[in-house]
């Protein structure tokens, strides 16, 4: 057994750089978290009319609706087994905006194929996108989302194309640095971009037996549908 990462990955999980392997071998086998703490150089947001649905996302911790330069952030990347019994790694970011902290959940579990992330984003879940992770040349990480499904209920649809987004990752390690650079642009088909962040952090990995999953990093309803 290995990281859900590595396994949808398979072969490409070995051209990344050494750092990015660690980073993305975080999971129930390897029995490692690993937290980031870092700079958003920038969180950028599109035209005025993306506003209100940044505001509403924000109300379950999707996307942030606030945009702003050098802001601090966490993120939070810890294995646990969900309530389906499934394993699960959490991508939780905490951006130290002015105001009040905001928050960017997600929680990550292998797909039912094995050849891709699936990503569930919110407080409750209510989005699922699936991530497709590719090895690029410079040993780097670009993920790329597939298109978004809505779950509430007995609600099940795909988010339409007129309004929904895909989302575009890309993860390096700076050697000089010795940091990871992260850069992430969420973008419509036809309205363009829409939201996004660039940064940089250190990572420190810690015994997830030692630590557990703390209060509040789980999301308050989980969803079984991929």
């Amino acid at each position: 057994m290995t990281s859900i990462f590595r396994t949808a990955m398979g072969a490409g999980f070995d051209r990344l750089h050494p750092q990015l392997q660690r980073r993305f071998s975080v999971g129930l086998v390897s029995g490692q978290a690993c937290t980031g703490r870092g700079v958003m150089d920038r969180i950028w947001h599109g035209g005025a009319f993306v506003k209100p649905f940044l505001a509403l996302g924000g109300t379950r911790n999707i996307l942030v609706p606030r945009a702003g330069r050098a802001v601090p952030f966490v993120i939070e990347n810890v294995p646990y087994t969900d309530s389906f019994g499934r394993e699960t790694v959490s991508f939780v970011r905490t951006f130290d905006l002015p105001g009040r902290p905001r928050r960017f959940d997600a929680q990550m579990v292998l797909g039912p194929r094995g050849d891709r992330v699936l990503d569930y984003l919110g407080t409750h879940q209510h989005l699922a996108t699936d991530l497709y992770f590719h090895a690029e040349p410079d040993g780097s990480l670009l993920i790329r989302s597939g298109a978004h499904r809505f779950r509430e209920g007995l609600v099940d649809a795909r988010v339409p194309e007129l309004i929904g987004a895909r989302a575009e990752v890309r993860e390096s390690y700076d050697d000089t640095a010795g940091r990871f650079r992260i850069s992430v642009r969420v973008v419509n088909r036809y309205a363009g971009p829409l939201f996004g962040y660039e940064g940089s952090f250190t990572a420190a990995y810690a015994d997830v037996r030692d630590h557990g999953v703390r209060p509040g990093l789980r999301p308050v309803r989980e969803e079984a549908r991929a």
